[in-house]
């Protein structure tokens, strides 16, 4: 206890004596007394004028001369033989308890004057200025300080002290407290107060009616006030709307002058980019005619070479047609002579089964004539079948075929999505890259980043700088496991910012405005609102997680925001599909809102239709990640794993062409078979056919005339052949020779085209950069033409906004003649200006403003000056009563107020007395080896002190009490006090000696709280227990 009031005394000094001074004061002439802050001795001899010190300093703090038990009146203070006395005492009035330090600064001096008819006390600040005599500032002051001169606890005379030692009555030395007093006042003064509330609410009951009747007139008064301010209004109105009109024009003419800068500063922008092009083109024009030039040599070069080509190309041609036709021709001649051989054959054949048949005649010829027309029949048939095999063997590997395209065609797509799959694994590595770098733009991209500059830019205008945006303030606290269906539950919320009032956010859009952010969300939320406390009946009945539950954030305001808007506390997140339908649908929970999976499903029922959204095929990177790093590498993982997909699906594709170009070969080959088995199917059936139409010949003709025919047929086929055979001998000499000579030419002609292959490449690549130039050359020409027809377009379109721009300026002219009739612009801005109002949104208030004018006028039958009067009236009946009541409400609840509070500090005060006064005094007893104790009851009201063996208190007992409590000390003793310590914390005065001796008393004067302690100890007394301040 001692440590905290050395702390607090050493915190504040207000309240402790700096300097007292006396002038003509009982003993003396002027004495010049300084203090320190802590114990102060003051010694000397018997009658040196040590208790005249404590006496004025009672004086000065306002007691009366009785009060100081040393005089009856306060002229008799006055020094004999002196007209007037002065007591001048300074007080310490620094730190955080200083009495008023705005008016008296760090010292405050009261001055009391005494003279033998009056006295007068001064109070001045510490420059020695007057403050004020009134001696209601003292007692204020004495009682701020808690000095009460007139409390035996605070000062003690010599008698007091006395009559408490040996008082014999537990009861008697409780009064010395003051406490029962204090006790028996603030009872006294409740009673009192209850009876002057009772007499107040009656006074106040008086005038009850007549204020029912002033606030019925003053209502009515108020009605006719809004009609009158209602026509005054519409009046303003029309005046603004004339000016508005005039305005608006002046806004019009402003945005299209500013249509017309923006456009003619567009003109030199498109025509450096017609210049840029045609520069270019030259530059281009210049190239392609030095390629044109490369390549008319290289043509000149490659026509020589082509010429030489083309006549070897003529004449392997025409010996290889030639080769061709010789063999082609000997072929025939060599068939011809085939087919008359199997003619001779066939007509001995004839000749001979002629012969046979005349000869024989019987049943067995025309058994063999059917056998043979079976066996024709049958080759006709293998053949045809055979045929149809090949056409199915064909219609099978065609189907394969198609089959084989379609699966390189799904293959050509799996790879297609393969790559926009990788590319946009890398659009997201590096997205995670700027978000690694700056967390902020994963929400809203360098846009946010624009928007947060300009929100810096004009933070000063802001009630209270926005919050955004909110992913950016909200991290996860169960891990990266549930941040995808947190994002997707909180879509584009993530990305929004969040304002205090519709102020700041019509200026926040105006910074996304300025930052090209034009989407931007903006919330308006009360951020003094404290943090949400959900109920738990509120929530959804489930052990999964809810997305407020997997987030933190160190700002209540997006908490909030996050339930009230997004509801949060009302999203469930699910492992998978099948967790998630058992959550959504099967459980029935009140207070579910939606359910997100993992996976990114989204599924939600309202009334009875349940709903169940698939996952968004566009990803995203995660950006409420706690590691960037770990995603990067999971992303680039799947890039390589994507990348070694396309490869192995480019290799299967690959091999399906190989397998293609097979089938292909095949389905070539089996057309030749086809088309093979076809002619031979056509010729067994031809042969069929003239078989049987043979043997129907034979059948009608005469067998005689038939023989003579043949063999004159027969001799003709020899010599045909004779002769066949000899021009076949001069066609094999011929193609021999034909062959020869194709093949000589076949040699010239690769030896020709093996030296002109460098030549042709050389051509081939010039060819291929003229055909790049040439098409640079077409983009940059249609390029500036674009520009061109931009620029032609541009000229037109200034051409009719300053057209536009001109019948503005003369409608403006017109506008503000017929303003200026209907009032100046000058009453315009006394009345309050337009404020930014549009002439349609002034005529809409007009006429609603109208039409209730026209409504309320005929409600109201009595002027409001014959309203006013009566008001006034009936107000000055009551008006002193009134103001009276509220005179005495004040007063009566001050002095409520003023007693509740020395309730709590009375209980306060009591309690910490009684357990100060006891531990401190036996803790002292026991320390000092003494016998005793004391005891208070604030119950009983009884102070008791218990002691064994009547000891003395030694003056160092009272030094460590005094130095432990930190207060300010003045003890006034005329005891040797050489055995007294020395300590920073201790002053030492000795007073000058007297010319006649006197008796000492003791007094002791203890203040409140961290005040000014005096002791006057008289000569030979002596204590058994000590007394603490309170």
């Amino acid at each position: 206890m001692g440590d905290n009031g050395t702390s607090s005394f050493r915190q504040s000094k207000a309240g402790t004596v700096r300097r007292i001074r006396l002038e003509n004061f009982m003993c003396h002439s002027n004495l010049v007394i300084e203090l320190i802050d802590r114990v102060n001795f003051i010694t000397g001899q018997n009658g040196s004028g040590k208790s005249a010190v404590l006496t004025a300093l009672c004086i000065a703090f306002g007691c009366r001369a009785k009060g100081t038990q040393r005089a009856s009146t306060l002229k008799d203070f006055i020094k004999t033989g002196c007209s007037s006395s002065v007591v001048i005492v300074e007080i310490n009035n620094e730190g955080d308890d200083a009495f008023k330090p705005e008016t008296y600064g760090s010292t405050i001096t009261i001055e009391r004057r005494i003279s033998e008819s009056a006295s007068t006390t001064v109070l001045k600040d510490c420059r020695g200025k007057k403050v004020t005599s009134k001696k209601d500032e003292l007692l204020e002051l004495v009682d701020y300080f808690n000095i009460d001169v007139e409390n035996p606890c605070v000062i003690m005379s010599q008698d007091k002290s006395r009559e408490f030692l040996h008082s014999g009555n537990d009861k008697d030395k409780f009064k010395a407290t003051l406490l029962q007093r204090v006790h028996d006042l603030l009872e006294m003064i409740d009673q009192h107060l209850k009876s002057a509330n009772g007499t107040v609410c009656e006074l106040e009951d008086a005038v009850k009616p007549i204020e029912k009747e002033l606030n019925e007139l003053q209502e009515k008064i108020n009605n006719m006030k809004h009609v009158e301010r209602a026509s005054l209004e519409l009046r303003e109105l029309k005046k603004k709307l004339a000016w508005s009109w005039v305005y608006k024009v002046d806004r019009d003419l402003q945005e299209q002058r500013v249509i017309i800068d923006k456009r003619k500063s567009h003109i030199p922008v498109i025509q450096s980019k017609i210049d840029r092009r045609m520069e270019k083109m030259e530059e281009l024009g210049d190239i392609l005619a030095k390629k044109k030039n490369q390549i008319s040599s290289l043509i000149g070069k490659m026509t020589e070479v082509q010429r030489r080509k083309d006549e070897l190309q003529h004449k392997l041609s025409s010996a290889t047609k030639e080769k061709l036709r010789l063999v082609e021709e000997y072929n025939h001649k060599l068939n011809v002579i085939n087919n008359l051989f199997k003619r001779l054959s066939s007509y001995e054949k004839q000749v001979q089964e002629i012969h046979d048949r005349h000869v024989k005649n019987t049943q067995a010829e025309e058994s063999q004539i059917e056998e043979k027309l079976r066996e024709l029949e049958f080759e006709f048939e293998n053949a045809d079948s055979y045929f149809k095999s090949l056409k199915e063997e064909e219609d099978t590997l065609l189907e394969r075929l198609n089959k084989m395209m379609i699966d390189i065609r799904n293959i050509d797509e799996e790879i297609h999505n393969c790559q926009k799959q990788h590319k946009e694994l890398l659009d997201n590595i590096s997205q995670l890259q700027r978000n690694q770098t700056n967390k902020v733009t994963a929400f809203g991209g360098d846009k946010v980043i624009n928007l947060l500059r300009a929100i810096e830019r004009h933070h000063r205008r802001f009630r209270k700088p926005p919050i955004g945006p909110i992913g950016a303030h909200l991290t996860l606290v169960k891990g990266d496991k549930w941040a995808p269906a947190v994002e997707q539950a909180l879509g584009r919320l993530l990305s929004a910012f969040i304002v205090t009032d519709h102020k700041d956010c019509l200026l926040l859009r105006s910074c996304a405005k300025e930052a090209n952010y034009n989407y931007v969300q903006i919330i308006i939320y009360d951020f003094s609102r404290p943090r949400l406390d959900i109920p738990q009946h509120m929530l959804p009945r489930t052990s999964h997680p809810t997305t407020l539950s997997c987030l933190h954030s160190e700002s209540h305001t997006v908490l909030n925001v996050l339930v009230d808007v997004g509801n949060a506390e009302r999203q469930v997140l699910v492992q998978d599909y099948d967790i998630g339908k058992v959550v959504a649908f099967d459980s029935r929970n009140s207070n579910l809102k939606e359910v997100y999976t993992l996976d990114g499903y989204k599924m939600f029922s309202r009334a009875s239709v349940e709903t169940i959204l698939p996952p968004n095929k566009s990803t995203r990177p995660p950006r409420l990640c706690s590691s960037y790093d770990e995603q990067i590498k999971n992303f680039q993982s799947n890039a390589l794993d994507v990348q070694k997909i396309a490869q192995e699906c480019m290799g299967r594709k690959r091999q399906a062409e190989r397998e293609v170009e097979d089938l292909h070969e095949s389905i070539r080959n089996i057309k030749r078979e086809c088309h093979h088995a076809e002619r031979i199917s056509v010729s067994k059936n031809m042969q069929l056919r003239d078989f049987k139409k043979s043997c129907a010949a034979e059948a009608s003709a005469s067998p005689a005339s038939t023989v003579d025919e043949i063999h004159q047929d027969i001799s003709k086929i020899q010599e045909e052949i004779q002769q066949k055979k000899i021009l076949l001998e001069n066609f094999k000499v011929r193609m021999c020779e034909a062959e020869d000579k194709a093949n000589e030419l076949k040699v010239s002609f690769e030896n020709l085209r093996e030296s002109a292959k460098g030549e042709v490449d050389a051509n081939e690549k010039a060819e291929k950069d003229l055909m790049d130039i040439e098409e640079e050359l077409h983009s940059l020409e249609e390029e500036k033409n674009y520009y061109v027809s931009v620029m032609s377009k541009e000229f037109d379109e200034i051409k009719n906004a300053e057209a536009e721009y001109e019948e503005l300026v003369l409608l403006r002219e017109a506008s503000d003649k017929k303003a200026s009739i209907i009032c100046p612009e000058s009453e315009l801005e006394a009345i309050g200006g337009c404020n930014g109002s549009t002439p349609e949104k002034l005529s809409a208030q007009i006429t609603t403003l109208d039409q209730r004018l026209k409504q309320q006028i005929p409600r109201f039958s009595e002027s409001i000056d014959d309203l006013r009067a009566m008001y006034e009236e009936k107000q000055s009946m009551i008006l002193g009563k009134q103001e009276k009541n509220r005179d005495f409400r004040k007063k009566i609840d001050a002095l409520q107020k003023a007693l509740d509070t020395r309730r709590t500090k009375y209980q306060t005060i009591a309690n910490k007395l009684s357990r100060q006064i006891t531990w401190g005094f036996n803790n002292k007893l026991e320390n000092k080896g003494i016998c005793g104790r004391i005891d208070v009851s604030y119950e009983d009201r009884t102070l008791s002190v218990h002691d064994a063996v009547s000891r003395k208190i030694s003056l160092e007992t009272l030094v460590d009490f005094a130095l432990v409590q930190g207060s300010q000390w003045i003890f006034i003793t005329p005891h040797d006090i050489s055995m007294v310590k020395d300590d920073v914390n201790i002053k030492k005065q000795q007073m000058p000696a007297p010319h006649y001796v006197v008796n000492f008393t003791l007094t002791m004067y203890l203040s409140g709280d961290d005040g000014v302690n005096i002791l006057d100890l008289g000569t030979g007394i002596f204590f058994s227990f000590i007394i603490i301040n309170p």
